[in-house]
């Protein structure tokens, strides 16, 4: 049986972005946390420490480490590996920034307990969409290598 829910979030930079759900409960700092070839969490001990951002929604708590990060998140996207959209539950500066120049639907003030690893998201502006059910968990994908 499917479920479907709906939230709202704060706007950071609008547009539409779609795909599985992949959820951290602890930050993500893009700067050697994220190798922007390839898309890998690559943070050592990080909860996503191997799995691939590219194409997900990726949801996290929030931002973490330096100003650099912005343009990982822009040198993910020139690489084809950026995330789909980001759902923060409190945006900061680093990420937010990295999300409009490289042009990433993100929202925040977003309960993200409410996320699942492999729940479909769509995210549009402010709404965001949430199908879970059968076959919509943990995608066997969602690890490189």
């Amino acid at each position: 049986m499917s479920e479907t829910l709906t939230l709202h979030g704060r706007v950071i930079n609008p547009g539409r972005g779609e795909g599985p759900a992949l959820v951290s409960p602890a930050p993500i700092s893009f700067l050697a946390g994220v190798d922007p070839d390839t898309g890998v969490v690559v943070e050592r001990g990080h909860p996503l420490e191997g799995r691939s951002v590219a194409g997900t929604v990726l949801v996290f708590p929030t931002g973490k480490g330096s100003t650099v990060g912005s343009y990982t998140l822009l040198r993910l996207r020139h690489n084809g590996r950026a995330p789909a959209a980001i759902i923060n539950a409190q945006s900061e500066a680093i990420v937010a920034v990295g999300a409009i120049i490289s042009d990433i639907p993100m929202v925040d003030q977003v309960d993200i307990t409410l996320l699942r690893d492999g729940d479909h998201v769509v995210v549009e502006d402010g709404l965001i969409t949430v199908r879970r059910g059968q076959g919509m968990g943990h995608e066997d994908g969602d690890r490189d290598g």
